[in-house]
């Protein structure tokens, strides 16, 4: 059961927390399609292709594992080897990637996820917890959060109990005193509970828990947490 007095500050996963994220990439990589398809035509058909496309990830992962972590530069990495193998301009792989992620960007928040942010900011210190690559400034979400940490900027990803603890001490509390609030039944609510933290499980599309060890708390929005400590209040 979920501690309410032992919470001092909240972190928060994104992609699929606050908004859902593959509507997201779809524009993104459309965006990125279409500019491919003007500026280097070759190697816009050789990104048409998901055998391809996949070939060149698998050989970013061998070649490239410095980028684990790093989705924007394992995105960029991708776009230079197409061009490469286009035998187009590979040094306009940054112009592209830029098209790509101004996209990735444009994200579309689930209807409660404003409200949400804005009524827990304003009681607890936010930091986001993310593997991925959205930028708090650039979505424009950056006021409602004290820090962001990120798998591409500490060198781990979730659910290495490190960036969990990382993220605590972001804000200046020990990981007992956070709740963490993600979507992903790995990476945010096990490895919340395995970093010491509570843990606070987003699940909006009815999946079954399939662990022995269970979250602290399981909700279907985020205006079932803000009601639990307006009730606490």
């Amino acid at each position: 059961m979920l501690d309410l007095g032992k919470v001092r500050a909240i972190s928060f996963d994104l992609d699929d927390t606050l908004w859902p994220i593959w509507p997201t990439i779809e524009r993104a990589e459309k965006a990125l399609l279409d500019w491919l398809t003007a500026n280097a035509p070759v190697a816009a058909t050789l990104f048409a292709d998901a055998v391809i496309v996949r070939e060149l990830r698998e050989s970013i992962g061998v070649n490239r594992p410095d980028l684990k972590h790093d989705l924007s530069a394992v995105r960029q990495e991708l776009i230079r080897l197409a061009l490469e193998r286009a035998g187009e301009d590979s040094s306009r792989a940054g112009v592209a990637f830029e098209v790509f992620f101004a996209e990735r960007q444009r994200v579309t928040l689930f209807d409660d996820s404003l409200a949400s942010l804005e009524f827990l900011s304003a009681r607890f210190p936010l930091v986001s917890l993310s593997n991925g690559n959205a930028d708090l400034q650039r979505v424009g979400l950056a006021r409602y959060f004290r820090a962001a940490v990120s798998a591409r900027e500490f060198g781990v990803g979730k659910p290495d109990p490190r960036i969990f603890v990382a993220a605590a001490g972001a804000v200046g509390v020990l990981p007992e005193h956070v709740l963490h609030v993600g979507d992903d039944i790995t990476l945010d609510a096990l490895g919340a509970i395995d970093a010491g933290m509570q843990a606070a499980w987003i699940n909006r599309d009815e999946q079954l828990w399939p662990h022995e060890a269970t979250p602290h708390l399981t909700l279907t929005s985020l205006d079932q947490l803000c009601a639990l400590f307006r009730d606490n209040d």
